[in-house]
Order: structure tokens, then C-alpha cells, then sequence
């Protein structure tokens, strides 16, 4: 381990210089400590010029999260130096006291003081992410940037970018013709497609394409045809000539029938006819699809022994189509050049749009401090930020971009070592794995290049144990010394600008122990044996990897593995020590997988991964629709059948076949309805989730947890959403395009998937997200994979500087973008490798692509460091590879042990045994809520006027279809709950906007159209708008009168009027005794089920209107009493209201009434002020009685209910 002192103590606070600190070496620990020296001027010569304080030293990183641990630990340092220059600190740090011993004596107390101010003044530090720095300046420098006092910070630019796209739409394609529009046609096709595509096109659309579009398009097009009818031309008489001969050879039996016959070659020359024709494209995607018109497939099709003899044509044919495909791909395309003009001018378009508007993105922050300080005014900003923070420390500064390098260079001139300031690059370029996030290694290089001379390392690693720092070394550095161009592959004639530095450990207290013995650090499972596809060596190695750790939890609760520590006490190793490093989610699902079936459960995290890609998001997407319109049969079917609730086929079935069920379920949305419009989407998405059980149910499952995090995540999401948006469609549509932009890539740091528990699990994490963490065990089963470069996809390469997009690369692109990709993976590999405190294990085999038989192990990172990008001609290859891993100190290389079924049982730890209490009262009475239906039809109590309705009609659906010629009628209306709540709907509508409007049947026909055909009735709007606006119009609605429902106004009526009032151990048998002795001359009817009432009686009135002084009650039957309205006689209407007992129902709504009247009516007299109950027969409005039966209960009737529910005996009842 290094003596000298220590970088943190010893590094110049001038100019502009390089630290690299390697994985482990405590590159926070530093910077923390680099700030204190500023803070109190340490450093004599080769510190900074005068001391400072916060808002002073500029420290940057890149996200939120980092810029909170940085200022917390900056915070906790400060604090700390402060204890230690006052004398409180028993035992200082080795940096506290060096600079302890460094300050003069004199002036620790003066120190102390500085230090305790600077730590109070943290809140208004420096320390912030690139972006909202360069925002920062934007503001308080406006003049000297040129930018506006006032800007919006749109985080969500994806309706700009869409408008823009379309703008260009209608500027460019709409006015194309020919050849240009059928391309753009075929390969766009629509703004929405073309915004998806030039999206990652933006951020490098150099200089415009001279040409305007049509133009481009037109003579590329042009060229590829000529080219391409160059190409066909000979075809035609090669393909007669080939039919013919292979007919004749097919008649001669010179091939295998199995392998060509006229079958087989016939469609083959027919694609290809046409294909000259023009008529058809050749598709070369089935890899054999023209096999046998190649030289070697024709004579792979002989039988034995047989030799063609090739007619000139024929052989020319076969030459031919051996280089078809590569010609055809060749052929000119226009498809780079038009996403570069898009690119070009919908990025202008959009920063005009932007500067219009006073609004800017996340990038533009960067992009227009950069524009302000390159341009005439630059220097003078540069100078004004340069005083505002004479020093600044870039931490992470492997992962930054060429642009944010060129705000800081213009800002602290890095060639120039300026020693009135500092600038401090901090960063590891061994672990610069962030290029999808447009980081950019090259940029660190040309850094280290500006400070070739001014360069420092952190040497000592003080996260893992010495044996695994030096398995680690040993691996890198043996790569560094065999292969020509380094470990990192960036060694070249002119040297190599990354090198691998061997570090230095400190150690660790404890010894990973394993039956016994010190375990080692670096465990490599090789799996002999023959190759095999990449899908079969994920899942045999995670069924290995779960094996083995399985064995390790089993050993660490016998009591024979885990951590020694000094005492020689041995701390068993638990699933929490064990983390999975992965590169995909479909890696993480196959190991989480082989783990649960051992019983050991995990959790998994990625920094990709957005919430809004799950299944999850997108069934609270179906739930929010269908809660929006609870009335929309497909939306609601659609919510209820999600798979997140998780309701049974037979459940689902049963909505088809029940209708009361069925009318529930809309009625439950339309209450997740009325929530979220009052309280907000999170209270409401938290009551659904409560009501359908779903934490319940979801822990029971093995992903559970996963799943439940996710949807409250979500809800906290469309919560935050909701505040800048105005009504339910608003945030629908919000998730829907969240929903797609997470599907393409796009997405906040918000939306990554969150840890769904820090218990006592296995860590299955991304080895992107594991950057910056430790784990005392790691296993990496997975890395030999690789994902090269294919050709065919677009590829971003560094050119001239700067990064590129190219959309059809070439051979030699292509091998750039895979070495890129190499060089990336060989940084991830070293992020994975030094991520374990104690120990790693690698699970290799020798791979294959498919049902290729090549090796593709050497495409993989892993491969380089052994072999140095050999392609392995015999799986026996790895073993010789290993065998110069095995001398290096730390690593085993073993078998790849072999899966087991043994399962892990945690220990349960011990809980109090928990008792109910036992209460001290009486046992609370029996109460609810009950109704009409409760009584009357055993029904549930009804929550709203919807579930009031459902027993008004034939409780069973029936649906007779109009015969052909027939015209449609309200007694031919289907009939059931259904259609019935459906018109008493209608009648609600109507009484809600006014009665008198609907009279009008023009407006009834516009108001009833769209209402009928979201029910799937679309033929009966015309029948209903007729039949609705003259059963309003129709006279004698109070018997006797003129009265029509046209002629109540408003302020004279209201619609589904609820009342509630409380009901006191009220017997059921004397209320129907009390009933059907005072009603309909006391005709027999069912009695009701004995039971007894208390709590709260609960109904709803269709309608109550005032007329004359008098108040009336109306109920809106539906019941189908025969086939036109001559059936519906006073007799027959009585029969009804006996049948369905609502007898019981217009007396409890007019007990309701009289209690209301009572409170409300100074002079109120029963037999004065009330009309009575209408029940009104709705589809026998049209016959001599207009379906209307009315009746008034006796006065004796209503109060003695009205004493029995207020709770007084039965004599009082009686009296």
C-alpha cells in the first residue's frame, strides 16, 4: 500500500487538472476533502489564492440523487473539521490530521469558525447537476447570455416536438409527388412515425441538405431505379432458360425429391418473374429461400454421383444470385438524407419555437449557455462566471458529453492552466459506461490530452479485500501486457491515452470464510463441453448460479460460511450479501426465476427500466378509461379483465350471463368516478386497489411485491401529473403517451423502476445501476453474452469529434460501431468486476448464435481480456484460455458446478405471540343500511340512483330482434335491467337540462344519437328521440290536469332525489302488516322475509314536483306489460305494482317526502300539501291511460311508519 501522503492533501488548487479515480479508491471522500482545504485556504503554493465559502466553490455531477449524498457528505465533513479544529475530535482521520498539523495553531480557532459557518451556508452551496447549474446562469446573467429574464422550464417537450413534425409534414410532404410521396408514404407514413424516427436525430443534424425534399427524394430515387433496372434486365431470359432446365433435370431425376422439385422451384421463379416485372420485391429474410439457385445449393440437390452440365444462361443465373442481395442493398436510398434534412429543419424550427414561447428542455439549458459563450459576448460571461466560482470540481467527468466539456473549457480555459482559478475534472474513464446517454469517452481523452502533464491518480482502494483487488488487477493487467492494443482496446502507435493502472488496498477487517477455509475472490465456473446458443447458457447458468448460492445460504445457516471478522467470530452469510449483476431485464427475469424455485426471493433494480414499460402501467391505463366512462361497456370489460386484477375466467364469464352483477361493476366505477373528481387520482386508484384486494392477493404472488410497488408508483406519477393538467381525458391521454415514449426509449429519472423492498433479499441489479454501489458477494452468470453490432441497424459513430448517427452503415462503420460496443463492454465489465467487497463469480461457456455452429464468444468482453478477440475454433479453446487465468493470485477456475433442487428456508425470526383484545362493553348492535330492494327483492342496498333502478324491470334480460320490414316501437325495445336503466337514463337527462327542451324531438334525436350508439342501439335512436319527446309533451300528468312534464320549470322539480333517515329496530312483519292493510284494499301480496331494521333506510326518487301547492312523487317504470299500450290498464298496471311490491316503495317514498315537507313547511298538513305516487308505466305513455297509476296511502298510514322507524313501541304505533 502507498505511504506518501495522501492525493487529497497534496493536490494543487490552481489551474486545471485530471483525477482518476479508479473503482473503490474513495473518490467522494476526496472531494469532501479538497473542499475543506479551499474552505480554509490550505495549501500554501499550490493552493488556491484566498480562502472560500460555498456559494463560491462550483461543484457539479449529474444527478439529483448524487448532488444531495455530495452535499449531505460535504455538510458532515465540514461539521466534522470543525469538532476537530476546535479539540473535540478524540482521533482524527488521517486527512484532519494532516491538515490538523499543516494550519498554523495559531489559526485553528479561526479555522474552526470558517469551517462551522461554511457548513451552515450548504443550503446555498454550489453543488447542483450540469443542468440546473447551466439554468442558473441563464437567469442571473441574462444580459451578458442574451437570454430571456423569464423563462418555462418544459420537462415534457414531446407536443412541441410533435407540432413541429407536423408543421414540417405539411411543408415538405404535403406538396411531394411521383416517386418522392410513394416513398415518403411507405417508409413515414405518417408525422407520428416520423417524429419517433428523427428523434434521436436532433442532437446531431449537422449542416442542411441543399436540395429541397422532393428533389432529394426524386434523384435517389431516380439513380436506384436505374440501377435497379440494370439489374433485372438480363433476368428474363436467365429465368426461361432456368425453368426450363430444371424441369428437364426433374424429369430426368437428377435431383432429390425432398430437396427441389417443381413444387419447391415453381413459386421461387414466379417471385422472381415478377420481380422483374416490377410487380413484387424479393424477400431474402427466410435465409434459404433462393438456396437452390446458387451454385452450391443446385448441386447440394443432386442425388449421388450426379453432374450438371450448365447452360451459359443458367450459370449466369447462379452467379447472379450469389451477390443479388448484396446489390439490391446497395442500391441508392434517400433514407439518411431525408431523416438529415427532417433532422436539420424541424430542429431549427423547434429552437424557434422554443424562443417564441420563452420556453427550454432539460438540453437547451446546456445548449444555450454553450451558444451565449461562444458567441461575441462569450469572453465577458466567461470572466463573470469565472468570479462568481473561481473553482469548480467536476465529479463523474467520465460521463460527460463534448458539449458540456466545451461549456467548462470556454468558462476555465483547461490548455491555457489559468492559476487565478481551478478547475478539477474528476472522473474514471475505465467506467464511462453511459454512452445511450450520450456520454462521451472521446471528450474525456481529449481532457486528459488538454492536461497531459497535470494528471493524478487515487490509488488505493478501500472498498473490497486484498485478494480481491489483486484477482482483479492480475486480469486487467495481464490483458494490458499480451494484447496489442490494451485492455481497453485503446492502444495504438501513438500510445494509449487508457491505460490499466494497477491500485493499491487497503483490505478488509473480515475474510470471506467458505466450509472453513478462506474463500477464493474470483471463482470463474467453466461449463465444457459443446457449444450452445445464448437463450440455453442463460438458463443453464442461472440453474448453476442459483444452485451454488443456495449452497452458501444453506452453509451460512450451518454456521460454516460467511465473514470472519477479527475476533475470529464467523457473521453467517445472509441473501442480503448476494447481489446478481445483469445487463437486461430478460437476464434478471431468468435468474430471479431459478431463485424463486429454490426459495430465495430477490428484488430488482435498473436504471432503464421505466415503470411505464410494465404491464402494470399499462392496466391502470385500462382502469382510468373505464372510470372515466364507467357507462362504456368495452372499456369497462377491458379494466375488469387486466390482468393485474387478476378476476377469474368464471367471474368474467358471469358478466355475460348476469345482468344485476354486471350493472354493480358500473356502478362501482362510476363511485372510482365521483372519488377522482373530488379528492384526486391517487385516493381514488388507493380505494380500487383496497376494494378488489390487491395487496392482499399480490403478496401472495412471487412478484408481488415487484407489482404493487409499481402501481403505487404510478399513482404517486398521474398524482403529480394531475396538478398541471384540467380533467380526467387530460391525464388519460398524459399516461397513453407516457406509456409510448417509455416504450421507445424515452422517459424520466422518476419513472425508473423503484426497489420494491430493502428486506432480507437477494439483489438482482442492472450492472449500469450497480456503478457506484458495493456488494460483499457478486455473481455475474450471464457474462459471457454479448450483443455486436448487426448490420442492417443504425449505428452512432464519433466522427471529426463529434457523434453521428449513420442509418445504413457499411462494413467498415459497422466494424467502428462494434469496436465502440467492444470498448463499452469492456468498461462495463471492469464496473462489474469491481463492484464485490469479498468475492465474484463468472459463469463461461463457449457459445454460438442460434443454430450456427461458429463461436461467438469472442464477440463478448469477457473473451477480449482472455483471448484477446480470438475466435475460438473448438470449445476446448476456453480451457487453455483459463489455464493462464489460474496463476493469477485470487482466482479459481472450477467446473461449472452442477444444478440441484435444494431449496433455502430463512430462518424465521422470532415473533411475540400477538391476542386479541377482549372489550371491556357490551357487544356493539347489529346495524346497516338497508332499502326498498333489501326488502322487497333481497337485493343489495342501493349506493346510487343507477342500482335503485335495477328492479324496476324483468330482472332477466330479453331480447326479441326486429323481424325484416318491421318498424321499431318502445314495446319492441329490448327488455332487462339494462335497457330499463338505459331509459330511465334518458328521463334523468332530460329532467337534468331541462324538460321543456326535450319536447322538441329534432334535439332529442341530436341528444340521443351518440348515447344510443355507445350502447350498441343505434337503429332505435329515431323510435326512442320520438317516443321521449312525447311522453314529455304528453298531458295529464296529475290526474285530471293538463300538467305535462314540458311544463315543469325549474326550481318546481327535482331529479333523483336521495333521501337517508334512520330506522330503530323497526320489525319488517309489522311495517308490510302496517302496508298491506292500508293499501290496494288490502289485496294479498308476498310478505316480506322476517328481519329487522336498524341503522339507516336509504333510497332514491326518479322525481319530485310541486304543482299547485302540492308535491308528487314520480317513479319511472319500465316493465314490458304487452305488446302495445292497450295493455297497460289500471288493472294490469295494479297486478305490477302487487307483483314487484311497490306498494312498499311509493309508501317509504312518501314517508320520505312528508319528513322532508315536515322540516321545510311551516304550515305543513299531509292531506293538504301531498299529491301522492306516480308511478309511471313509461312504455304505455302512448295508450288512453298513458300508462300512469297514482295512488295516495291514507295519512294514518305515513305517520304511524313514521313513529314506527323513529323508534317508539308498537302501541304508540297502533294509537
Amino acid at each position: 500500500m502507498s505511504m506518501e501522503r495522501p492525493l487529497a492533501l497534496r493536490c494543487p488548487l490552481r489551474g486545471s487538472r485530471l483525477i482518476e479515480a479508479s473503482a473503490g479508491t474513495g473518490k467522494t471522500f476526496t472531494i469532501s476533502a479538497l473542499y475543506l482545504r479551499l474552505v480554509i485556504g490550505h495549501g500554501g503554493v499550490d493552493g488556491f489564492v484566498r480562502p472560500l465559502l460555498p456559494p463560491e466553490i462550483l461543484v457539479v455531477t449529474f444527478t439529483d440523487a448524487a448532488t444531495q449524498e455530495l452535499r449531505d457528505r460535504i455538510r458532515a465533513r465540514l461539521v466534522q473539521a470543525a469538532k476537530a479544529f476546535r479539540g473535540e475530535l478524540e482521533d482524527p482521520d488521517p486527512i484532519l490530521s494532516g491538515l490538523l498539523q499543516d494550519m498554523d495553531p495559531e489559526q485553528h480557532a479561526a479555522c474552526a469558525h470558517r469551517l462551522e459557518i461554511a457548513g451552515q451556508w450548504m443550503d446555498q452551496a454550489a453543488v447542483s447537476t450540469i443542468h440546473s447549474w447551466c439554468q442558473r446562469m441563464l437567469r442571473e446573467h441574462a444580459f451578458d447570455s442574451g437570454s430571456l429574464f423569464e423563462q418555462t422550464l418544459e420537462t415534457d417537450q414531446s407536443e412541441l416536438l410533435a407540432e413541429v413534425v407536423r408543421d414540417y409534414w405539411r411543408t415538405h410532404c404535403y406538396p411531394l409527388q411521383g416517386s418522392a410521396l410513394d416513398w415518403v408514404n411507405s417508409h413515414w407514413g405518417h408525422p407520428d412515425e416520423l417524429a419517433r424516427r428523427v428523434r434521436v436525430w436532433l442532437d446531431t443534424a449537422g449542416s442542411p441538405v441543399e436540395q429541397d425534399l422532393q428533389a432529394l427524394l426524386a434523384s435517389r430515387l431516380e439513380q436506384a431505379q436505374q440501377q435497379l433496372a440494370q439489374i433485372r434486365e438480363p433476368w428474363a431470359d436467365w429465368l426461361d432458360e432456368l425453368q426450363t432446365f430444371l424441369a428437364q433435370a426433374c424429369e430426368a431425376g437428377s435431383f432429390n425429391g425432398n430437396k427441389l422439385k417443381p413444387t419447391i422451384y415453381e413459386p421461387r421463379i414466379q417471385q422472381l418473374r415478377a420481380w422483374c416485372e416490377g410487380r413484387g420485391t424479393l424477400d431474402f429474410k427466410k435465409g434459404e429461400q433462393f438456396k437452390r439457385f446458387t451454385h452450391e445449393g443446385l448441386q447440394d440437390a443432386c442425388r449421388k454421383g450426379v453432374q450438371l452440365e450448365l447452360p451459359a444462361g443458367v450459370c449466369a443465373a447462379l452467379d447472379a444470385m450469389a451477390t443479388l442481395e448484396q446489390r439490391l442493398a446497395q442500391l441508392p436510398d434517400p433514407a439518411q438524407e431525408a431523416l438529415e434534412h427532417a433532422a436539420w429543419w424541424i430542429g431549427r424550427r423547434l429552437e424557434q419555437e422554443k424562443q417564441r414561447r420563452a420556453q427550454m428542455g432539460f438540453d437547451d439549458m446546456l445548449s444555450r449557455l454553450d451558444t451565449a459563450l461562444q458567441g461575441a459576448n462569450g469572453p465577458r460571461l466567461a470572466e463573470v462566471i469565472r468570479q462568481q466560482f473561481p473553482v469548480a470540481m467536476i465529479d463523474e467527468f467520465q460521463d460527460t458529453d463534448p458539449l458540456q466539456y466545451r461549456i467548462f473549457d470556454s468558462i476555465y480555459r483547461v490548455g491555457l492552466n489559468d492559476p487565478d482559478s481551478a478547475l478539477l475534472l474528476i472522473g474514471d474513464p475505465k467506467q464511462a459506461i453511459y454512452s445511450f446517454r450520450g456520454a462521451d469517452i472521446h471528450t474525456y481523452l481529449r481532457a486528459r490530452d488538454a492536461t497531459h502533464d497535470r494528471h493524478e491518480n487515487l490509488d488505493t482502494n478501500f472498498r473490497s479485500s486484498q485478494q480481491m483487488v489483486s484477482a482483479v488487477n492480475g486480469v486487467f493487467r495481464l490483458a494490458e501486457e499480451q494484447w496489442s492494443e490494451g485492455a481497453f482496446r485503446f492502444r495504438d502507435g501513438h500510445g494509449n491515452p487508457l491505460p490499466f493502472l494497477p491500485v493499491h488496498a487497503r483490505g478488509r477487517r473480515e475474510i470471506w470464510t467458505c466450509e472453513g477455509r478462506p474463500g477464493a475472490a474470483l471463482t470463474v465456473w467453466h461449463r465444457s463441453g459443446e457449444r450452445i446458443s445464448s437463450e440455453d447458457y442463460r438458463q443453464d447458468m442461472a440453474q448453476r448460479c442459483a444452485s451454488v448460492m443456495v449452497a452458501l445460504l444453506r452453509g451460512g445457516q450451518a454456521g460454516h460460511t460467511g465473514f470472519m471478522d477479527a475476533e475470529q467470530r464467523l457473521v453467517p452469510v445472509r441473501p442480503a450479501d448476494m447481489a446478481v449483476l445483469v445487463r437486461t431485464g430478460r437476464e434478471a427475469q431468468i435468474i430471479r426465476q431459478a431463485l424463486a424455485e429454490r426459495g430465495v426471493r430477490s428484488v430488482y433494480l435498473s436504471d432503464k427500466d421505466s415503470v411505464l414499460a410494465t404491464q402494470e402501467a399499462a392496466d391502470v391505463l385500462r382502469w382510468l378509461r373505464a372510470c372515466a366512462e364507467p357507462g362504456n361497456d368495452r372499456l369497462l370489460r377491458a379494466a375488469l379483465a387486466s390482468a393485474t386484477l387478476a378476476l377469474s375466467w368464471t367471474e368474467l364469464e358471469q358478466l355475460n350471463q348476469d345482468e344485476r352483477r354486471w350493472e354493480r361493476w358500473v356502478e362501482q366505477f362510476r363511485e372510482y368516478r365521483q372519488c377522482w373528481m373530488r379528492q384526486g387520482v391517487l385516493p381514488m386508484l388507493h380505494r380500487l386497489l383496497h376494494e378488489f384486494r390487491l395487496p392482499a392477493r399480490l403478496v401472495q404472488r412471487g412478484d408481488g411485491e415487484r407489482r404493487l410497488t409499481n402501481l403505487l408508483h404510478l399513482a404517486e406519477l398521474l398524482q403529480q401529473a394531475a396538478r398541471e393538467l384540467d380533467g380526467e381525458q387530460a391525464l388519460i391521454r398524459y399516461l397513453s403517451e407516457a406509456i409510448q415514449r417509455a416504450l421507445d426509449g424515452a422517459g424520466g429519472e422518476e419513472q425508473i423502476l423503484r426497489l420494491e423492498s430493502d428486506a432480507d433479499l437477494v439483489k438482482v441489479v442492472t450492472i449500469h445501476k450497480s456503478k457506484g454501489l458495493e456488494y460483499p458477494l457478486v455473481f455475474l452468470p450471464f457474462i459471457a453474452g454479448s450483443r455486436p453490432v448487426r448490420a442492417g441497424e443504425p449505428v452512432r459513430l464519433q466522427q471529426g469529434g463529434r457523434p453521428r448517427w449513420v442509418l445504413e452503415p457499411d462494413s467498415e462503420q459497422l466494424q467502428q460501431a462494434d469496436r465502440e460496443r467492444m470498448g463499452e463492454d469492456l468498461r462495463l465489465l471492469y464496473v462489474a468486476l469491481t463492484r464485490a467487497q469479498h468475492a465474484c463469480w463468472l459463469g463461461l461457456a463457449d457459445l454460438r448464435r442460434g443454430r450456427a455452429r461458429d463461436s461467438v464468444l469472442h464477440e463478448s468482453a469477457i473473451a477480449w481480456l482472455l483471448g484477446g478477440g480470438e475466435q475460438l475454433q473448438e470449445p476446448e479453446g476456453l480451457a487453455r484460455w483459463l489455464a493462464a487465468w489460474q496463476q493469477l493470485d485470487g482466482i479459481n477456475v472450477v467446473a461449472a458446478p452442477e444444478p440441484d433442487d435444494q431449496h433455502y428456508q430463512p430462518v424465521q425470526a422470532e415473533q411475540l405471540e400477538l391476542h386479541e383484545r377482549t372489550p371491556a362493553h357490551a357487544p356493539f348492535e347489529r346495524w346497516w343500511i338497508s332499502s326498498y330492494s333489501a326488502l322487497a327483492i333481497g337485493g343489495e342496498t342501493p349506493d346510487s340512483p343507477l342500482s335503485a333502478q335495477m328492479g324496476d324491470d324483468e330482472r332477466r334480460a330479453q331480447f326479441l330482434p326486429l323481424r325484416v320490414g318491421e318498424t321499431p316501437s318502445i314495446h319492441r325495445f329490448p327488455r332487462g335491467p339494462q335497457p330499463g336503466t338505459f331509459l330511465h337514463g334518458l328521463l334523468e337527462l332530460a329532467g337534468a337540462e331541462g324538460f321543456e327542451r326535450f319536447a322538441d324531438p329534432q334535439l332529442c334525436r341530436e341528444r340521443l344519437r351518440p348515447r344510443c350508439q355507445r350502447r350498441g342501439w343505434g337503429d332505435w335512436s329515431e323510435c326512442l328521440a320520438d317516443w321521449l319527446s312525447a311522453l314529455i309533451a304528453r298531458p295529464g300528468l296529475v290526474p285530471g290536469t293538463a300538467l305535462a312534464l314540458a311544463d315543469l320549470r325549474p326550481g318546481q322539480y327535482q331529479v333523483e332525489m336521495e333521501f337517508l333517515f334512520s330506522a330503530r329496530r323497526v320489525k319488517v312483519q309489522q311495517v308490510d302488516e302496517l302496508v298491506c292493510s292500508a293499501t290496494l284494499a288490502g289485496q294479498p301480496r308476498a310478505p316480506l322475509v322476517a328481519d329487522r331494521l336498524n341503522g339507516l333506510f336509504k333510497g332514491f326518487i326518479d322525481l319530485v314536483f310541486e304543482h299547485e301547492g302540492r308535491y308528487y312523487v314520480v317513479d319511472y317504470k319500465s316493465n314490458w306489460l304487452g305488446v302495445d299500450a292497450s295493455a297497460y290498464t289500471q288493472d294490469a298496471m295494479t297486478t305490477a305494482v302487487l307483483e314487484h311490491r311497490y306498494d312498499l316503495q311509493y309508501v317509504f317514498y312518501l314517508l320520505a317526502l312528508h319528513r322532508q315537507l315536515r322540516a321545510r313547511l311551516p304550515d305543513y298538513d299531509y292531506d293538504r300539501h301531498v299529491g301522492g305516487a306516480l308511478y309511471w308505466f313509461i312504455r304505455g305513455s302512448g295508450g288512453q291511460g298513458t300508462g300512469l297509476w297514482h295512488d295516495r296511502p291514507p295519512r294514518a298510514l305515513i305517520e304511524a311508519l313514521d313513529r314506527l322507524f323513529a323508534g317508539q313501541a308498537q302501541g304508540e304505533v297502533q294509537s
